[in-house]
């Protein structure tokens, strides 16, 4: 079939399910599709008692796993859909009914060419959990280890590279259609939202996540605990991983019944939060209260590494400007930060810009900090975005996701503490290592040791010119030209030494430094 034939019929099926729902509202910004429009009205049924978001929601779940996945990943785009649908859409179910324990059975088989009664002493046929991409079982080893395992659904690469495909056509459409949501880049989004569901879809990269996490937090993060992998057991389609033994966060109840103190807990959840984004620059992305539970020694356990967010220095250094920015009311620093990185256009007004931060910080940040909202006051800033042609960086949005998840867990855990109570000494004395004075020596100290340790290679390389032309079968020169290079090479080396003592006493200073 023609694709573009296929598309329009999968729009029309798409039309006719947004109108059972009452969600055809998502199709008022797209006038390329008047006829999946036209077609779902037919169908349409009102449900007036749900909000817009609650119906697209809906919709979403019964288009199936890609749609599930794509609104997860639309609940941090406040800048496209408004902050009502995205925060609707962040509350977004991932449960589908689970497939058979045969077919859970086989795909194991089929992985590691062997009987499950070969594999596992005991497995459940009963899963724990089915989501939009796998479902768990619990299983008992042959040397006593409890593990789950956890298994891709059926023929689910195929579903969703059929949607995929659906989906770049549509942003084509758009950006050839709609210019003016062309700065959106609508197929850069679907081409990340590409590269995440590749990396869902392939259990090994899911357990190299959870090992890269578990190494960095052993060497900082007392308190936080990742479980261990079983790589034999772990295929493309099939993860091995251990148990975890606890009480979830979705159940606040039975957390604070456990007789562990709450503001211990919320000190661990928001040191390990800070650990993982700013000195790690790795985190995780999924963080909901279902993938967090409270072991019974105190401990907090990780799990589900599907989805995971990486930060370059320089994005976790813009992240920790504007952050102090904005706690400490220097907006003007904000706005230059944005400059300074590219993401606001320089024939922008800078000044109203820093203006512009004002207005949307002001609300959010004149309040007691324990009710202080980053990750509502991140939104705020993508929606200023369109005015000042500010292009929105995908990592920060996945950040923003973050953030608002585990706020929104600080709060259920403890109403009166906020995570940035915790976190916002930590961030300031992060920044000063990594942008204050003591930096910026270590920076220049770090440049001078590079000239010293390149100026043997530089005077080995003079000696040798200067042999060339002193030779008589050489390059014939003036005497007088000689001596003119043998001056300059004198005040050189003066310039190096000098370099030199600046450099050892840059050395010295940031030691001093750092023994206060």
């Amino acid at each position: 079939m023609i694709p573009s034939l296929r598309n329009t019929r999968r729009m029309l099926a798409i039309a006719m399910t947004l109108a059972r729902h009452d969600a055809l509202f998502i199709f008022d910004a797209l006038p390329f599709s008047p006829l999946a429009h036209g077609f779902g009205k037919l169908f349409r049924r009102k449900h007036k008692a749900l909000s817009k978001g609650e119906r697209l929601a809906n919709a979403l779940e019964a288009l199936g796993p890609t749609f599930i996945k794509l609104g997860q990943a639309l609940s941090t785009r406040s800048d496209l859909i408004g902050e009502e649908l995205a925060d609707a859409l962040s509350r977004l179910r991932d449960r589908l009914p689970p497939f058979s324990t045969e077919v859970a059975k086989a795909t194991i088989e089929e992985a590691f060419g062997a009987p499950v009664a070969t594999l596992f002493r005991e497995f459940a046929d009963k899963p724990v959990a089915a989501a939009s991409i796998a479902q768990v079982h619990e299983a008992v080893m042959h040397d006593g280890r409890h593990v789950a395992v956890k298994i891709l659904r059926p023929h689910i690469e195929v579903a969703f590279a059929e949607d995929l495909t659906l989906f770049f056509w549509i942003a084509r459409t758009i950006e050839t259609r709609l210019p003016a949501y062309r700065r959106f880049k609508p197929v850069e989004v679907v081409e990340t939202f590409h590269q995440s569901v590749f990396f869902e879809l392939d259990l090994r990269f899911e357990a190299a996540a959870a090992s890269e996490m578990d190494k960095n937090i052993k060497s900082h993060e007392p308190g936080l605990r990742v479980p261990f992998v079983d790589w034999n057991l772990t295929a493309q389609r099939v993860l091995t991983i251990g148990w975890v033994e606890g009480i979830p966060f979705s159940d606040i109840e039975a957390i604070r019944a456990s007789g562990f103190d709450t503001k211990e807990i919320l000190r661990k959840a928001a040191s390990s939060l800070f650990s993982q984004v700013f000195k790690d620059g790795f985190f995780h992305a999924d963080l909901h209260p279902g993938n967090l539970f409270l072991a019974p020694d105190g401990d907090l356990v990780a799990v589900d590494f599907g989805i995971m967010g990486r930060l370059s220095l320089e994005s976790r250094i813009y992240i920790a400007e504007i952050l102090r920015g904005f706690l400490t009311g220097d907006y003007r620093r904000v706005a230059q930060v944005h400059f300074d990185a590219g993401y606001v256009p320089a024939h922008k007004s800078i000044e109203a810009f820093t203006q512009a931060c004002m207005a949307v910080a002001r609300p959010v940040t004149d309040k007691p900090l324990n009710e202080i909202s980053i990750a509502k006051l991140l939104g705020q800033m993508f929606s200023i975005a369109a005015e000042f042609e500010m292009e929105v960086q995908p990592q920060l949005l996945l950040m923003q996701k973050t953030l608002m998840v585990a706020e929104g867990v600080g709060r259920m855990l403890d109403p009166g503490l906020n995570m940035w109570q915790l976190a916002t000494p930590l961030i300031q004395q992060w920044a000063d290592e990594h942008f204050g004075p003591k930096a910026k020596l270590l920076d220049a100290a770090k440049t001078s040791h590079d000239y010293i340790r390149r100026l043997p290679l530089l005077m080995e390389r003079a000696d040798r010119a200067l042999a060339t032309l002193a030779d008589p079968a050489g390059l014939r020169i003036h005497p007088l030209s000689l001596e003119l290079l043998a001056e300059s090479r004198r005040r050189q080396q003066a310039s190096w030494l000098t370099l030199g003592w600046a450099a050892l006493a840059a050395f010295v200073l940031v030691a001093v430094l750092y023994l206060n």
